[in-house]
């Protein structure tokens, strides 16, 4: 950890060191120039051409002629004027036997001759060498950026054996068993070989941010004990043309002298998206992407290289990056089940005190949907509260604290507000909780808050214990329904509307456009599905009158959502002015109390 530290510290310096330089080099620039400017100028003012001088010197109008040896510049008083005038001469020797014929020809002409001193001297010697020494410092400049193209870093194997194995990796069970076969080319290449079967080149790990796409990477190599070569899809783009196709050449040299080796390509669409025929930056990402795949295709068939690559994005990547011999597998990393979720809590726990009265099971029931880098974050914030708290192990209240955190937003306890916001905002939840309660697929209330949060005015929480890998068309519009409860509780409780529903519409409205353009879930429209980000004209194709259907069939379908809650509403007053009541009351309310108060 000190070595790391130390050589973070050293790049820092350098870098440093670095920005120093440059600015340094740039402000002589900017001085020289000035400099030369201003002299420039002033020249102009005062300079006299050399035939001018001949002509002034056969007039006998020169007072006085002053010079400095070695020189080819020199300073001239014309009688009648005040100031001295400047000029070359192409040969000072030339020009002082003019003088001397002159002076012995009886012209009055003062002829002062000076040393040069040692500082002009060398001066104007180095200021001759600043263009060769500014020509050096660029060149050594772009040696170093080429030299950029050895950014990899490499962890050996004595590291990656140390550090992370299978069993530090929870919640891809079916991905680490798909991952042994590749670990086992590592180890044992040659029985394969004699079989007569080919290495995969490469492996795609497709997957949502925070699967675990990068860690389980790094397990193969802690399983295999090979080397691994870790570099990010944007370090192969710099301002230089050519760079980046430079650093992916470097990247499979580096390799091959230390096969057999891993490299991880992180965010690889970064410079595998499709090809196009664009200039500037889109050919630079060309020219990169064509060398990477000239290099997976010109592995040896004794190379014991595995190329590992991660995305989120595996839809932008170009079809000759897909093919069989270059990313020959592709396994999609999806988000952790309720089982994964919980072993994932477990190893995080492993380092943190918790309560004996801590369900990891339960945590992992309320948290479906989570990633485990969002699993790992919520152990992370309940173990900072739990320390804010003096508390002197994390208890369930810590976690549970933790997921409304990252969830919902940070407890605004300090804010003021006014009982007209209290009111206001105690009738929209309650709307929510109320209609909620009423609908089949969205009744597991698991808390109600009028206590602000993160951007939120109020929350209603629900339960949501089980993993859902499709939701029906009657969840999905009992959803919307949910949605628009707050509204629906505004107006027919306050005969008055808010721009506290503005998120509630926003996701409404979305669920709905998916609904009819993505899921073909329209009645009247049928099964259809229209993609306007990838084609913004898709919509044209099908018809002007079509666009208009699309629409239409939306609006009638939050219409009727909306309509539905205020039905729902109408018809259980009585538990919704009294669920607005406790609110403004006590603020919070758990499911029990929920379920006391509607009884």
């Amino acid at each position: 950890m000190n070595e790391d530290n130390n050589k973070q510290k050293d790049k820092n310096n350098y870098n440093i060191y670095y920005l120093i330089a440059a600015i340094v080099l740039l402000l002589a620039i900017l001085v020289v120039a000035v400099f030369m400017i201003s002299q420039s100028k002033s020249k102009d003012e005062n300079t006299i051409a050399y035939t001018d001088l001949i002509k002034q010197v056969d007039e006998n109008n020169i007072e006085k002629v002053e010079m400095k040896v070695g020189s080819t510049t020199v300073k001239v008083k014309i009688k009648g004027e005040e100031k001295e005038k400047t000029a070359i001469v192409p040969s000072t020797q030339a020009f002082v036997e003019l003088i001397q014929d002159k002076k012995l020809q009886g012209n009055q002409i003062e002829l002062i001759q000076k040393e040069r001193s040692v500082f002009v001297t060398i001066f104007d010697y180095l200021f001759s060498l600043l263009p060769t020494i500014l020509i050096v410092i660029l060149f050594v400049f772009l040696l170093k950026m080429q030299g950029l193209g050895d950014k990899g870093k490499v962890y050996d194997a004595e590291t990656t054996k140390s550090k992370i194995k299978f069993d530090d990796v929870a919640g891809l069970d079916e991905e680490k068993s798909e991952m042994i076969e590749i670990v086992d080319f590592l180890k044992n290449p040659k029985k394969f070989y004699e079989m007569g079967a080919k290495i995969p080149r490469g492996v795609l790990l497709c997957g949502k941010p925070g699967t675990g796409k990068t860690l389980i990477a790094k397990a193969i190599a802690g399983e295999a004990n090979v080397p691994f070569i870790s570099m990010s899809g944007s370090e192969f783009i710099e301002m230089f043309a050519g760079l980046g196709a430079s650093r992916v050449r470097k990247l499979f040299e580096k390799a091959k002298k230390i096969a057999p080796c891993i490299i991880f390509i992180d965010e690889i669409d970064a410079i595998g998206s499709r090809r196009t025929s664009g200039s500037g930056a889109e050919t630079e990402n060309n020219q990169t992407l064509n060398q990477l795949l000239v290099e997976m295709d010109g592995f040896d068939t004794e190379e014991t290289i595995i190329v590992l690559a991660a995305t989120n994005r595996p839809e932008m990547l170009d079809k000759a990056l897909l093919r069989p011999g270059r990313f020959d597998r592709q396994i999609n990393i999806a988000l952790p089940d309720m089982h994964g979720r919980e072993e994932i809590l477990k190893i995080h726990a492993k380092d943190k005190k918790l309560e004996d009265d801590v369900d990891l099971k339960d945590i992992a029931g309320d948290t479906a949907g989570f990633s485990g880098a969002e699993l790992a974050n919520i152990l992370n914030e309940a173990a900072i509260i739990a320390t804010i708290k003096r508390h002197e192990k994390i208890t369930q209240d810590d976690i549970e604290n933790a997921i409304k955190k990252v969830t919902v937003g940070l407890e605004r306890q300090s804010r003021v507000i006014s009982d007209k916001d209290k009111k206001l905002t105690a009738f929209h939840e309650a709307g929510h909780a109320i209609v909620s309660s009423q609908l089949e697929t969205q009744k597991d209330i698991k808390e109600v808050s009028i206590i602000p949060r993160g951007i939120a005015g109020g929350y209603t929480m629900y339960k949501t214990n089980e993993d859902k890998y499709y939701i029906s068309k009657t969840e999905m519009e009992e959803k919307l329904v949910a949605l628009l409860g707050g509204r629906a509780a505004e107006k027919i409780a306050l005969n008055d509307i808010s721009t506290g529903a503005s998120n509630d519409i926003e996701v409404a409205t979305q669920i709905a456009k998916d609904m009819i353009t993505k899921y073909g879930m329209s009645d009247n429209l049928g099964p259809i599905s229209i993609d306007t980000e990838k084609d913004p004209y898709e919509l044209q194709l099908l018809g002007e009158k079509f666009g208009d259907a699309v629409g239409a069939e939306i609006k009638i379908m939050l219409d009727n959502s909306y309509l539905k809650a205020q039905t729902i509403l109408a018809n259980n007053m009585d538990k919704l002015n009294k669920l607005a009541g406790v609110l403004i009351e006590k603020e919070v309310i758990s499911a029990e109390e929920f379920q006391e108060v509607i009884k």
